[in-house]
């Protein structure tokens, strides 16, 4: 399981012109799963991102989390994250996690980061969507679990 986080003024997804998820201060997360992934990742990741300290506090050093800042989280499946253009010039994607096993992982790792007291809003999975964000700082940080 992968994540990118990117700590953001505000941010929007929209699905068929329609705004699905909106938020202003928090994370804007890019979500991938692979074939091996199982709650234990989801678990591992979602309590990271509840608990990482990235937006500044008084004394301009990063020592703040999304709870401290009333932040909230919108959340992107994005399978392109397991995508691998080493070879050749188009992308292979057979890492990424068939939908009949990534959506229900996707979903509960929504609740995981909810069971902290955090907003998430989303974009839908497996649509074409088109995300706006402004990157504060910019801040943005990639774990892999």
């Amino acid at each position: 399981m992968k994540i990118v986080i990117q700590r953001v003024s505000h941010a929007s997804v929209k699905v068929d012109d329609r705004i699905t998820g909106k938020i202003d201060k928090g994370f804007m997360v890019l979500l991938g799963i692979t074939h091996s992934d199982t709650k234990k990742e989801a678990d591992f990741l979602a309590d990271k991102i509840a608990g990482i300290r990235i937006f500044e506090d008084a004394e301009g050093k990063m020592n703040l989390g999304l709870k401290e800042v009333g932040g909230a989280v919108l959340l992107i499946s994005q399978f392109t994250l397991y995508g691998d253009a080493v070879k050749g010039r188009r992308p292979s994607f057979s890492e990424a996690a068939r939908p009949d096993q990534a959506i229900p992982l996707y979903e509960y790792f929504i609740r995981k980061i909810e069971s902290h007291g955090i907003k998430v809003e989303t974009g839908i999975f497996g649509a074409m969507m088109e995300v706006s964000l402004t990157n504060s700082g910019p801040v943005t940080i990639i774990i892999e679990k």
